[in-house]
């Protein structure tokens, strides 16, 4: 949940929330947020609705106009070399248990600079894995400057958004950029 507030620009950092209740609900669960007042004044104007979806950055806006951009350039990150990347795709199915028994979901990853492993979290959906990924990252207070993500899945445009918006300026996909992400990536 933390993760996807950020992600989907609703708050800047993990302190914008006071508070997150999960209640049971007759048709699943319901996540009760508790915003900073200035916060939720700005979700509220935005007019987006959010009920029961993935966190692809689209659904709920109610025109293009609307999409979630980093429009901040990022601050200078440390290089990330060939080699952390290459250590970081070798052992990333090591820490993918959840894959490991069914084979179809995805996960994201953030590694520090040299490529070690610093935790990862899976989904079906490869927008929430990064979102949970990002949520526990912020929950630590863990610099995105220090390290990169790196996701099991194609490099979207909102792959991109997400990553920036949690501050991290490399993104490492397994499968090919569309040609939005690399124009959003450049931007």
């Amino acid at each position: 949940i933390t993760g996807f507030a950020l992600t989907e620009g609703v708050i800047g950092r993990a302190s914008d929330i006071r508070s997150i209740v999960i209640e049971t609900h007759p048709k699943g669960l319901r996540a009760l947020i508790d915003l900073v007042p200035e916060k939720l004044s700005a979700h509220l104007a935005r007019k987006r609705a959010m009920t029961g979806r993935t966190s692809c950055g689209v659904c709920g806006v109610e025109d293009l106009a609307s999409l979630n951009a980093q429009e901040t350039p990022l601050k200078d990150s440390a290089h990330i070399s060939d080699t952390a990347i290459k250590r970081a795709i070798d052992t990333l199915a090591a820490h993918q248990p959840l894959n490991d028994a069914t084979r179809a979901v995805h996960a994201a990853a953030w590694f520090d600079v040299q490529g070690h492993f610093i935790l990862a979290r899976e989904d079906v959906g490869r927008h929430n894995a990064l979102d949970k990924t990002i949520g526990a990252l912020i929950r630590q207070g863990v610099d995105a400057r220090d390290g990169f993500m790196l996701i099991t899945s194609r490099a979207s445009y909102e792959m991109i958004e997400k990553t920036a918006r949690f501050g991290a300026s490399t993104l490492v996909a397994i499968s090919a950029p569309t040609s939005l992400a690399v124009e959003r990536a450049e931007a």
